[in-house]
């Protein structure tokens, strides 16, 4: 585990000194064979147990798929961006991706850590890349705005985790995640204000509907790789730290988690119906995310194992599929220079295989079988039905209108009586290996759905 990681820090230095023409060659190819090394992490030899322990950081069946995820998105944020660059002089781009491997560095440890302190501590500062990413490299004025809104909401929601955190130290003498969460209530002396500290900072993360303003502001001025690791990853650490948390709230958690599931589902129907009145693209998405982490937040809070599972499931499967579909709108933007629906129609007499893409990834976001959507979301929706049965109204509203949007993105940037009012440039190997490497890992999970669970 060290070694990868190790290796995963070394990107920075050979970002830094790296040979200009062989930069983005070496880069991309370096955090690819870190990625495949990795993949030796799926053999769990200790199901339901920690496995590669050290003194600080362990890995299991949670923290394996979504690191490995991690690693994997790396390159690929890599290759999406360099026509986005390719006018940037080389200082800023040795810096950009080194930004991108210090985020990828951070993102590791928050993933693997076993201290609750470390743990938000690098859970901080993968915002400070993230903000990086945002401020630096978005094309639009509003970017500035955006940074402040994502700045503020995650730093406003997760100061109460640190209080919530240094008082348990305070009452244990340690903050262990496995140990903590095998104490009994009366050690851990939780009360109501513990159980809303420990969790707000993970609910904005998500985002909850309600605390989700930063996101769609976020998405549409960041870069592609921004949007990318934003939608891929930096969602699933409030996932992540729910699924970490509920163990040591469990008993608190009974009684608190009404409102939340309540609010979350009534979010995935907002939302939803939020996309289908949207003109950007990448708002479409966005919000589409909001929906799809309300799936997530209710699954985690149920804390059964299905809904474990399916919350799990979830966020690998959203994370791919999101992060492919902002890869197509980049694709959309590089040439038509615009994001708004009505003026990006009739590309299929343009750029017919990419209408192919599109075509897989809207079916994917919809969860058409058989892709690991379809499982995520039947788990979860299964698992809520056993929880509650009108739940089930609210979760088919959802998964009707997400069909809904799915098909009106395809349909209103693809099909046109007439051609684009301009001659575009054709698609690029680079995008098409882009998108391949997106969607293999969504077709071969489904063979052996076990290894995110």
């Amino acid at each position: 585990m060290l070694t990868l990681l190790f290796a995963t820090s070394m990107i920075i230095p050979t970002a830094l000194l790296m040979n200009t023409k062989h930069l983005f060659t070496t880069t991309t190819t370096h955090s690819m064979i870190i990625t495949m090394f990795m993949l030796k992490w799926l053999y769990q030899p200790l199901n339901q147990k920690p496995y590669n322990i050290n003194t600080l950081m362990a890995l299991d069946n949670i923290s394996t798929p979504l690191t490995i995820m991690s690693a994997w998105i790396l390159p690929l944020m890599i290759v999406a961006s360099q026509h986005h660059l390719i006018n940037e002089p080389i200082n800023r781009k040795r810096l950009f991706i080194t930004t991108c491997a210090i985020l990828q560095t951070t993102l590791i440890l928050t993933f693997t850590t076993t201290n609750l302190l470390l743990f938000y501590i690098m859970f901080e500062a993968t915002l400070i890349p993230t903000l990086i990413l945002i401020t630096r490299w978005g094309s639009q004025p509003e970017r500035l705005n955006a940074g402040t809104y994502f700045l503020f909401y995650t730093l406003i929601g997760s100061l109460p985790l640190l209080i919530a955190i240094l008082f348990m130290y305070n009452t244990n003498n340690h903050t262990l995640m496995f140990t903590t969460a095998q104490m009994t209530p009366e050690n851990l002396n939780m009360t109501t204000i513990m159980w809303l500290a420990c969790t707000l900072a993970f609910m904005v993360k998500m985002p909850l509907y309600g605390l989700h303003l930063w996101l769609p502001k976020a998405h549409v001025e960041a870069p592609i790789a921004g949007s990318m690791i934003l939608a891929a990853v930096l969602l699933k650490l409030g996932g992540y730290g729910i699924i970490r948390m509920t163990p040591m709230l469990l008993h608190m958690t009974q009684t608190m988690y009404f409102p939340f599931i309540v609010l979350s589902l009534w979010g995935m129907i907002m939302t939803s119906l939020i996309c289908l009145r949207q003109t950007d693209l990448k708002s479409i998405i966005a919000y589409s995310s909001v929906s799809h982490m309300g799936l997530v937040i209710a699954a985690t809070l149920i804390n059964t194992p299905w809904s474990i599972a399916g919350a799990m499931t979830l966020m690998i499967a959203h994370g791919l599929t999101s992060s492919v579909l902002f890869c197509l709108a980049n694709t959309n933007y590089e040439r038509m220079h615009t994001r708004t629906l009505l003026l990006t129609r009739g590309l299929l007499f343009a750029l017919p295989l990419m209408t192919t893409w599109w075509l897989m990834a809207s079916l994917m976001n919809m969860a058409l079988p058989p892709t690991i959507n379809l499982l995520a979301e039947l788990m979860i929706i299964t698992s809520l039905f056993n929880w509650n049965t009108l739940t089930i109204i609210l979760t088919g509203t959802t998964t009707l209108i997400t069909a809904t949007y799915s098909l009106y993105i395809f349909m209103s940037s693809q099909w046109s009586t007439l051609p684009p009012n301009k001659t575009l440039s054709m698609t690029h190997t680079r995008e098409h290996l882009l998108l391949t490497l997106h969607l293999i890992p969504l077709m071969a999970l489904i063979t052996n759905p076990n290894l995110m669970f």
